[in-house]
């Protein structure tokens, strides 16, 4: 998300880090640079208009600091103004009630149902009983899909596929969870390919029956500009709490949620970032304003860490880094909770400077499943033991792999390269070694207290590290100092 945005913005904040000072020429031509990237992310006009403005005035305004460069001051200014933009912190839903009635609305194929299950999910992890209540009556095989989902995740779903009034099944459903004593009911509704009457008169009347204390608009972060629209007419007609942003992970652009709190005054609250139930995260204004600016999210990276990784298997990856005994076998299981976390692309894009690491190639799910086939064709020994896979070894694992001898050299070349850097404890390792076994704040003290320094380059450069032939890494040149000639 926010790839092309994020590109933009390093490029124009690379072009100023260099300057003495900030002054009104370099400061038009930076606001200038933000203002079109900004657009071409479909960030709403009279947002963008106003977002700039306060930034030209807060760099003409900003008091110089010697020690800071105007490349880092504006920086933080753009990043101070899009938490602004985007909401000073996150907005938790109001769960006050027993039960608490949440009721999901919005536009046909948006993914409504499947962010009622991916919701469900999320409030089950905070020990909340969750009934689902499949008010979807017109779309084939709606009430069919949520109660799989209902399934997968081991949540109740109420439905009835006789009834064809939506506010009376939602308002079954609150009184079974009452009866019940369960603490929380997902409204699933029906919607449209555009807003009308028909489906605003049945919105408000499952509103009427049930009193929700959420009405949560699910929009799709890839409409840009028509998302904001949609949005707005929501809110006029139902007065919405707040918004869900899906496919967040398929938008490089992201105008809609750094425009739609502007137009509503509602908050974003959760966005989706990808197909499974568990792809589903709460928005952290902070957070995002800090991936857009290229500094990474450490803190989601550990938290996601956190619940995916086994802490006392963690303990024991800890003690074999500081080792130097890290082999095959732990890579192999590396590969495997990376996958769990997202993938490598997920994870390099929560690192500072990450993202860049990201598009290179090798670092997609593809490379990491041909590292799996290479590593599960090793025999226990050359696992165990990876200096001792000679040639007519890689060969044989090449065969067993379906890849080439090329494609073996290479990630042995690749690991004995992380094995390296793990001993070193770079700034990489510094954070896995963290979240293999010093939890967030083992994390954020291994990356010098948290606090990332604005218009940070990036990951420590290495060789040959993401396969696809060749390196994709160039280690840095030291400058080779002349040897005076003795006379």
């Amino acid at each position: 998300m926010f790839e092309s945005l994020t590109e933009k913005l390093q490029i124009t904040f690379k072009n100023i880090r260099g300057l003495g000072k900030l002054s009104e020429s370099n400061i038009a031509d930076a606001t200038r640079e933000i203002r079109l990237a900004l657009l071409e992310a479909d960030v709403n006009y009279e947002i963008v208009k106003e977002f700039v403005e306060s930034v030209k005035n807060d760099c003409l305004g900003v008091e110089v600091v010697k020690t800071v460069s105007p490349g880092e001051q504006l920086v933080k200014i753009v990043n101070d103004r899009l938490r602004e933009l985007m909401g000073e912190a996150e907005a938790p839903l109001d769960l006050s009630r027993h039960p608490a009635v949440i009721m999901l609305v919005g536009l046909h194929g948006t993914g409504k149902t499947t962010t009622c299950a991916k919701l469900a999910a999320h409030l089950r992890k905070e020990n909340r009983s969750v009934l689902l209540v499949a008010g979807d009556i017109y779309r084939p095989a709606a009430i069919d899909q949520l109660e799989i989902l209902g399934r997968e995740i081991d949540v109740p779903v109420l439905s009835d596929r006789i009834v064809q009034d939506v506010a009376a099944i939602a308002k079954r459903g609150v009184d079974q969870a009452r009866r019940e004593g369960l603490r929380t009911v997902i409204i699933d509704t029906a919607g449209r390919l555009q807003i009308d009457d028909d489906m605003i008169k049945e919105l408000e009347r499952v509103k009427a029956a049930v009193d929700p204390t959420e009405i949560m608009l699910v929009a799709d972060a890839a409409l840009g500009q028509e998302a904001v629209s949609v949005a707005d007419h929501f809110h006029k007609a139902l007065d919405i709490t707040g918004v869900i942003l899906t496919k967040m992970d398929g938008d490089s652009r992201g105008g809609a949620a750094l425009s739609i709190r502007k137009v509503t005054n509602r908050p974003i609250k959760f966005i989706g970032v990808g197909e499974k139930t568990e792809d589903f995260e709460v928005f952290h204004p902070d957070r995002m304003a800090s991936r857009i600016l290229g500094m990474g999210d450490i803190v989601s990276l550990v938290e996601k860490a956190a619940e995916k990784i086994d802490e006392e298997e963690a303990a024991k990856m800890a003690e074999k880094l500081k080792k130097n005994t890290f082999d095959f076998n732990d890579f192999l299981q590396q590969i495997r909770q990376m996958r769990e976390m997202g993938g490598m692309e997920s994870v390099l894009n929560m690192l500072p400077g990450g993202a860049n690491i990201a598009k290179m190639p090798g670092m997609d799910g593809n490379e990491t499943e041909r590292m799996e086939a290479i590593i599960l064709s090793m025999t226990k020994k050359e696992r165990s033991k990876p200096d001792t896979i000679d040639f007519p070894r890689r060969k044989r694992i090449a065969q067993g792999s379906g890849t080439s001898i090329e494609a073996v050299g290479q990630l042995v070349k690749q690991f004995s390269m992380l094995r390296k850097m793990m001993k070193k404890r770079g700034m990489l390792g510094r954070v896995m070694g963290a979240m293999m076994g010093g939890g967030l704040g083992g994390a954020l003290a291994g990356m010098g207290g948290g606090a990332m320094p604005a218009g940070m380059g990036g990951l420590p450069p290495m060789e040959g590290f993401g396969g696809g032939g060749g390196s994709n890494f160039t280690p840095s040149k030291k400058k080779k100092r002349k040897k005076k000639k003795r006379r």
